[in-house]
């Protein structure tokens, strides 16, 4: 679907309730071999299609995977109920097995994974689970889902409710949804600059199931009562909020899907060495933001990186070629082993 320079690789899962089980993990190297690699998680109603941060990774040396989650985007398959979930660690296995091909199979000593939104609550909570195993040197969360964006009757005492009915029935669709105005904002077909596939990412999402919330709600809670990842985190979110059900301007200068405040008060829940960046007119996805805002946001995600994880220079490719042509001190890196796989678009899962 993307073509090169990308590749794909599916992950087998076995099976669930619901049949065959796979995730996918989507490649884009850079151009010299590298010891780096940043492991993205996409968010709810989501897939990997920012083809424009993985070349930001790519030009400054680092290898770029992302990760199509069990049941979304890539990984869907026709019998399986879209993004759903039992619990948040059922995605610990793809993501246990995208870091061992990082690590192991090609060979990066420094992975950075970067979490959006869902992804933000699943990457925290796998960080901190796989704390003693060195499995990530550093987490990067991108307006991650901490809270419930409701008020407080409606996050605790109504949620509450909602989470004891998935656990009798799962798949009982729920009056929780996520509107349209942040598609809106974001799609070229209507008002936004972005061209994604409105099957995997639809503008009104896909309904919410009981087991979902459940699992969701139950993720926060362990979250909010405290994790301890061991490695940097940079917590990363806008200004302000949107909280219109009908389209304003204001749309595309806020987060219109998360409150940002729950965010901000539960960083320091994450572990001891957390950095918190906020964006003036940032939207939920602040990669998917304006050109000069999402140009801040990779400014700062670069140099936390080259402070923080002793990455070395995160300027683009041509840069640091230019700084190894005149310097004594130029760092060699690694080089890392390839093995071959599908190109990006191969028949290996369906779609």
């Amino acid at each position: 679907m993307l073509g090169p320079p990308y590749e794909r690789q599916t992950i087998d899962l076995g099976t669930d309730d619901e049949g065959p089980v796979v995730a996918t993990v989507v490649r884009r190297r850079a151009e010299r071999p590298t010891g780096r690699a940043v492991l993205y998680v996409h968010g709810f109603v989501d897939y990997f299609f920012q083809t424009h941060l993985a070349d930001f990774f790519a030009e400054r040396g680092w290898d770029f995977y992302a990760l199509d989650l069990r049941k979304y985007g890539r990984s869907l398959l026709p019998h399986q109920t879209p993004n759903f979930c039992s619990d948040i660690s059922d995605y610990f296995p793809e993501l246990d097995a995208a870091a061992e091909i990082i690590r192991k199979d090609d060979g990066h000593d420094t992975l950075l994974a970067m979490g959006h939104s869902t992804g933000g609550l699943i990457t925290s909570l796998w960080a901190d689970a796989r704390r003693d195993a060195g499995t990530v040197d550093g987490l990067v969360l991108n307006s991650p889902f901490f809270d419930l964006n409701a008020p407080w009757a409606v996050r605790r005492p109504l949620a509450a409710a909602v989470s004891r009915l998935g656990r009798r029935a799962p798949h009982r669709i729920v009056p929780f949804g996520l509107g349209t105005v942040y598609g809106e904002s974001l799609h070229a077909d209507h008002r936004g600059e972005w061209t994604y596939d409105l099957a995997w990412k639809p503008l009104a999402g896909f309904p919410v199931r009981a087991g979902w919330l459940n699992a969701i709600r139950t993720g926060q809670r362990r979250l909010r009562a405290g994790l301890d990842i061991q490695v940097p985190v940079l917590l990363a979110c806008s200004t302000r909020s949107f909280r219109g059900t009908k389209w304003h301007d204001n749309a595309t200068l806020a987060d219109a899907v998360l409150d940002v405040e729950h965010m901000v008060r539960y960083a320091p829940r994450l572990g001891r060495h957390v950095t918190l960046a906020r964006f003036d007119g940032g939207l939920h996805d602040l990669t998917l933001s304006g050109p000069a805002v999402r140009a801040k946001v990779f400014d700062e995600v670069g140099r936390w990186a080259e402070a923080f994880l002793a990455a070395g220079p995160t300027a683009p490719a041509d840069d640091v070629a230019a700084e190894d042509e005149s310097s004594e001190d130029a760092v060699q890196l690694p080089e890392s082993r390839r093995p071959a796989s599908d190109p990006e678009g191969a028949a290996t899962t369906g779609g």
